[in-house]
Formats: structure tokens, C-alpha cells, sequence
């Protein structure tokens, strides 16, 4: 039976490796997720011990097994227009506010996991764009960007199983943006994928190359960052909006005490950011 125990010096390589490597900060006892999220790589890779796993992991030469400890280590689960209320308030609130813009409207996905915000945003900006004729002449653009090379590529696919369509899409959304894949799935409509591109980025890396953005979602990340990481993130998200842009971020999580660049907008319900000028 393979040994999926670690010592307590391999635990603590590991979270450095982690760290250093995209910013996530294990805590001393999170054992039990490293095992779990690690576990069924050793078959893959054909190791005996998850303490050789973690061994071969720091090898610089052992790409491949890099990039699936770190896709298995950052995948996160999700699901469909999550807690509702962003996106009523991006509805509401923020694209009436940029409807006139002489140009494409940018958003970011800065975390899009298996796909389900981008693809909400595009939605709600679909809606919008219905409700409003005319809006967005130029039309309105998602990018979503994710660590996880696997994530990515099933954003792409853009194919949902009924599991995943049941988590948080009313029957109305799945009728209307949702088409059968026929292999058992369900497809986005191109209508919507149109609206949305997907690559890879690390959020510790530089983000000049993808542009300005109106607007940035970066929900339920930053609580998996070091203090100093996540400054560093919001700072470059601030020089990655235009003037008077906004950010969004997940419940729980804040810009208190970490950056001047943004002003808080108190929302009923929820807080956003925009950049100040």
C-alpha cells in the first residue's frame, strides 16, 4: 500500500516550495489537504511515498510533476454566479455606470478555476446587454486567467456535467445559455464563449502584458496569500485598471490597511473598490 505520510520537515519544505513557488500559504496544520490533494498523483507518477513525491517535486527538472502537484494544490471548487451578489451589483450598478464607454468593455477573472465565474460575468453581461440595447456597442470581453494548465483547459471546453450545472444556475440560465454537448454534457452557447478567452498567469507574476481592465474579479484568492504576497497582488491590480476601475473580491476578504490606491464602496448588500484617481 503506498505511504502517504510526511514527516514534519518534508511538510515544512513543501509549504516553502509552495509559497515560493505561487503564493499559497499552508498552514502547520494542513497535513491532511497535502495528503488528500497529493495522494492520487503517486499512481500517476508511479512513486511509493509521498515523501518521495514531495522529494521529486522540488527537482527543477521534473516539470511535469511540478506542474500537476501545483495544479492539484491550487484547484478550487466553485460554482455558478457565487453569492449572488457581485453580480447582481456588476447588473445594477457598475455596467450602467461604463455602458457608454467608446470601446470594448475589459474584465478580468483573476482565479477562474473550472470556468463558472468568467462564464458568469459574460452571462450577466449578456443580460445586460438585452435589457439595454445598444449598450456596449463595441462589445464587452472576459479574460480569465488561472494557474492550473488543467483548470484552463477545461474552461475551454466549456462542457458541464449535471452536477456542476446544479450548483448555483437557475433552470432559466441553463435553458438559455446552455446547449447539449451530446456525450451527456452541457455546452455554453457560442453566444457566450465568444465573450470569454482564457490563459495562464500566475498571480506573482508581472500582468503588463494583458492590458487595462474596467473591472477586476479576484473572489476567495487573496485569503490563501501571505500579507506581504497579497499587497504586492493588489498593487499590480491597481496598475492593471484604468482610471476609476474596479475591483471586486470575495466575502470575507479585505483591502483594510493594505492599499491606498482604492476607495471602498459600502453596497447592500457587499463592498467593492474602485481605483482612485
Amino acid at each position: 500500500m503506498p505511504n502517504r505520510e510526511l514527516q514534519d520537515s518534508e511538510y515544512k519544505v513543501f509549504r516553502d516550495f509552495l509559497e515560493q513557488q505561487c503564493g499559497i500559504v499552508l498552514g502547520d496544520n494542513k497535513q491532511y489537504l497535502v495528503k488528500s490533494r497529493l495522494g492520487p498523483l503517486m499512481a500517476r507518477f508511479n512513486v511509493a511515498s509521498l515523501s518521495e513525491l514531495v522529494a521529486k517535486t522540488l527537482s527543477p527538472f521534473e516539470r511535469q510533476l511540478r506542474s500537476a502537484v501545483i495544479d492539484a494544490m491550487t484547484t478550487n471548487e466553485t460554482l455558478w454566479f457565487r453569492d449572488t451578489y457581485p453580480f447582481e451589483l456588476l447588473k445594477k450598478q457598475i455596467l450602467p455606470e461604463l455602458e457608454k464607454t467608446s470601446r470594448t468593455l475589459k474584465i478580468w477573472s483573476a482565479a477562474s478555476s473550472s470556468g463558472q465565474e468568467p462564464y458568469s460575468i459574460a452571462m450577466t453581461g449578456l443580460e445586460y446587454q438585452q435589457s439595454r440595447p445598444g449598450a456596449f456597442s463595441l462589445g464587452l470581453h472576459v479574460l480569465g486567467t488561472d494557474i492550473s494548465n488543467t483548470m484552463l483547459e477545461h474552461c475551454q471546453r466549456a462542457e458541464y456535467d449535471g452536477l456542476a450545472l446544479s450548483r448555483g444556475l437557475s433552470p432559466e440560465r441553463r435553458a438559455k445559455f446552455f446547449e447539449d454537448s451530446g456525450n451527456g454534457m452541457m455546452r455554453l452557447k457560442a453566444a457566450v464563449r465568444k465573450n470569454v478567452s482564457f490563459r495562464h498567469l500566475n498571480l506573482l507574476d508581472s500582468y503588463a502584458l494583458l492590458g487595462k481592465f474596467d473591472i477586476i474579479f479576484c473572489r476567495n484568492v487573496l485569503i490563501y496569500f501571505s500579507p506581504e504576497v497579497k499587497a504586492k497582488i493588489i498593487r499590480q491590480f491597481a496598475g492593471a485598471l484604468g482610471p476609476r476601475g474596479y475591483l471586486i473580491l470575495g466575502a470575507s476578504e479585505s483591502l483594510s490597511s493594505v492599499n491606498s490606491d482604492f476607495e471602498m464602496i459600502r453596497c447592500n448588500p457587499g463592498i467593492i473598490y474602485r481605483k482612485k484617481v
